[in-house]
């Protein structure tokens, strides 16, 4: 028996069916690794296990006693502790027996109590066991390991970015070691170095746990199974990614030919029942048949998510250059950076590096005017009209659908105009209707991806725009960032992704 039994799962929205009846275990120390095109209902997998979502039908049930943590990017927190101070509430058990321990002293000093010996020695080797001792040490391990050091052990959360603040929840899930991880997308918001050190700590994790990544190299590393969405169905493989690619080569081309068996079946029998419902020496035969119909278990078309197609259009460039920065102190409450001075000529490329944390998003902002400059001066040529990837799924109204969204962007398109250019982007045509706010990060982000290629513009700004983004878009974006010929300044943390499309860094850490 595993330690998550699903069973007969099945999850809708709307006419829209994620999967269908789907059965599953997750067993003691397997590395699970959930894969799908953006869509097909990772996420909500994930939050349905964990009791987040309720699905339409289906039985989920966890080991009794089990202790399991899930990684909420937008869990509610008390902003105003300090770094530090959130990341000791993991070890909150720890502290309360130390408490007791000490109430015990105290009643020791004024009683000889054999009892109290004893419960105190219980506790002394408990802390002792669990590392109690070496806790501020172990904070600072992992949060050196994923970057957060950089930011300041006493900053209050409520001066962190969404991206700061996502890895010191991380940071403390890690931290509290329960015995099966739920992650979404934990990479994100890291850089190369940081998702390296998180890949070794996955890879020794004694315990369980499940994970969703577009980040293929990484799942590669740290998974022993792969559970796939695909076709309305979960489908358990064995081994890591890679062996799971082959083998899914296999049964993907297997699926395809019971498809069309079927199909073939189908009209075969359609064809007989309507040559011989009306005739009186076959009517008998025509019902039986279309009752065998009724009752057969129809597979699903095996639908190819739709395939991006969008085009990046420059406006003119002048010969002038594009952007000039000079002596810029960029922060919130404070100054993050020492001040900055770069220029950007025209035509050039440009990509930020330093590690996270570090001030990148912040200063893609403040040159964006999203935020105040605290000192110092920026100006774009006047003949510069920009464009600007937002990495956070935030929208001003969560309830709009992406058609609304794009309409309220472009006024003069019409609803099929709009439709074509969402398709462009691979978002997929069920979906325009809905809520943004109950599309996948993949969904969202192709929206956002939507507006930027449908607006004109000489100098893009993109801050990790590949974050949630599948592989296929990720290199269509690409190749469309290869032939822009107007400016460019982009934030990414994949170096695969950048490498051969930029030709300046600005290193934010030198």
């Amino acid at each position: 028996m595993g330690i998550l039994e699903v069973k007969n799962l099945t999850h809708s929205f709307g006419d829209k069916i994620l999967y269908k009846n789907a059965t599953f275990e997750l067993f003691k120390g397997e590395h699970m690794g959930i894969t799908g095109q953006n869509g097909t209902g990772k996420t909500t997998l994930l939050r349905s296990v964990i009791g987040d979502l309720t699905p339409d039908s289906g039985d989920i049930r966890w080991q009794k006693g089990i202790k399991i943590g899930y990684l909420d990017q937008h869990a509610k927190i008390n902003q105003e502790l300090k770094i530090f101070e959130y990341l000791k509430t993991a070890f909150d058990e720890l502290y309360a027996v130390e408490k007791e321990l000490n109430e015990i002293y105290e009643n020791m000093a004024a009683s000889v109590d054999e009892a109290l010996y004893e419960k105190a020695s219980d506790y002394q080797n408990l802390l002792v066991n669990r590392g109690f001792y070496e806790i501020e040490s172990t904070i600072l391990k992992v949060s050196a390991g994923l970057g957060i050091n950089a930011l300041g052990m006493n900053t209050p959360l409520k001066n962190l970015s969404g991206g700061q603040r996502a890895k010191v929840i991380l940071a403390k899930l890690l931290l509290e070691n329960p015995e099966v991880l739920l992650l979404d997308e934990p990479t994100n918001f890291l850089d190369k170095e940081h998702i390296e050190w998180l890949a070794d700590f996955l890879k020794s994790f004694k315990g369980t746990f499940m994970l969703i990544s577009h980040d293929f190299n990484f799942l590669d590393k740290v998974t022993n199974c792969i559970l796939d969405i695909e076709f309305q169905k979960v489908t358990k493989y064995n081994g890591n990614f890679s062996k799971f690619l082959e083998v899914k080569g296999f049964r993907r081309e297997n699926y395809i030919r019971e498809f069309h068996a079927q199909q073939k079946e189908i009209k075969k029998q359609e064809e007989f029942i309507a040559k011989n419902r009306v005739r009186a020496s076959t009517a008998k035969q025509a019902q039986a048949r279309i009752k065998k119909l009724e009752k057969m278990d129809k597979i699903p078309p095996p639908q190819s998510p739709p395939k991006p197609t969008f085009k990046l259009i420059s406006l003119p460039i002048s010969h002038q250059k594009a952007l000039k920065v000079y002596s810029l102190e960029i922060g919130y409450d404070k100054v993050l950076l020492p001040k900055i001075s770069f220029e950007v000529k025209m035509g050039e490329k440009v990509v930020i590096t330093g590690f996270n944390g570090i001030g990148k998003s912040t200063l893609i902002k403040t040159l964006m005017k999203k935020i105040p400059a605290i000192s110092g001066t920026f100006k774009f040529a006047d003949y510069v009209k920009t464009a600007y990837f937002d990495q956070e799924l935030s929208w001003q109204n969560p309830n709009m659908t992406s058609l609304e969204i794009v309409a309220e962007k472009f006024p003069k398109l019409s609803q099929t105009e709009i439709r074509k250019k969402l398709a462009a982007c691979a978002v997929m045509a069920k979906n325009v209707t809905q809520k943004i706010s109950t599309l996948s990060g993949g969904e969202q982000s192709k929206v956002k991806l939507c507006i930027l290629a449908n607006t004109k513009s000489n100098f893009l700004i993109l801050d990790e725009p590949t974050n949630h983004l599948d592989a296929e878009t990720k290199s269509v974006l690409k190749d469309q960032l290869l032939k822009w010929e107007g400016n460019l300044i982009l934030v990414s943390h994949e170096s695969t992704f950048y490498e051969g499309i930029t030709n300046k860094i600005i290193n934010l850490k030198k």
